[in-house]
């Protein structure tokens, strides 16, 4: 499979101020896209995984981008196999089995790691994307990677709550400390079970409530909260954990 460079953002506002670098991560069948965003003086690089349904331009993995580079936070954001080839095709497919996926976040890592020239590393990303970055982590440590940031774990599917423990069972084989960025109205990731889930991690695990969020991180009008808001508080936390992790001994 031969990546191809993502299109820049249409419409560049106060959050999209800084360039975004076509890059892509090889792999044993081909490349994949990505896309590189750096800030003048970055404090530390997170590899990105995009979600199930949409990939690396999508508008919340794009602007998220741009508020990490602005709280100093530089960004890799990558495609999965699947994703790219419904870049190219345009037809919509199905994501890869898990074990292409895991093999792509590792790809992935090891690339951004060298983007990062010793910056901090961090890995994550987007709802599936997290889950696979932690599937990774729990197999096999990630080289270099000091801790995992999650942008709404799905702990399980909508309305299947009974899936909670095994979807989460992996977790307590990562060794490295994990942010959950959760909504407090996230069909994927029930409150109290996400609070069991990070409870029973011990402080390996920060849970970050966002009040009134969905999974999507929209929130109702009578929260009195807006979307932009909450991508502000999520954009913020990144580096006030990093923070922490670095004056860890």
């Amino acid at each position: 499979m031969t990546g191809r460079a993502p299109r820049a953002a249409a419409e560049v506002g106060a959050t999209h101020r800084f360039p975004e670098q076509a890059q892509f991560v090889s792999l044993r069948w081909g490349e994949v896209s990505a896309l590189l965003v750096r800030p003048t003086e970055p404090r530390a690089m997170l590899a990105f995984a995009h979600g199930a349904g949409a990939g690396i331009e999508h508008p919340f993995m794009g602007d998220m981008a741009q508020r990490l580079a602005g709280q100093g936070i530089a960004s890799f954001r990558y495609h999965f196999p699947y994703m790219e080839a419904r870049a190219l095709s345009g037809r919509r497919r199905p994501p890869d089995r898990p074990p292409v996926l895991v093999e792509t976040v590792r790809a992935a890592v090891a690339k951004a790691a060298r983007l990062a020239d010793g910056l901090p590393l961090l890995a994550g990303g987007k709802s599936m994307g997290g889950r696979m970055t932690s599937t990774a982590a729990a197999e096999d440590p990630l080289p270099g990677v000091a801790g995992l940031v999650f942008f709404g774990f799905p702990l399980h599917a909508p309305g299947r709550p009974e899936r909670a423990a095994e979807r989460s069972a992996h977790l307590s084989r990562v060794t490295v400390p994990m942010l959950f960025l959760q909504g407090t109205r996230d069909a994927l990731a029930r409150l109290d079970l996400i609070e069991e889930t990070c409870a029973s991690l011990g402080p390996l695990a920060t849970l970050h409530r966002l009040d009134g969020a969905d999974h999507s991180f929209r929130v109702l009008k009578r929260s009195g909260r807006t979307a932009d808001e909450v991508a502000d508080e999520m954009a913020a936390t990144v580096p006030a954990w990093t923070a922490r992790l670095e004056t860890c001994p």
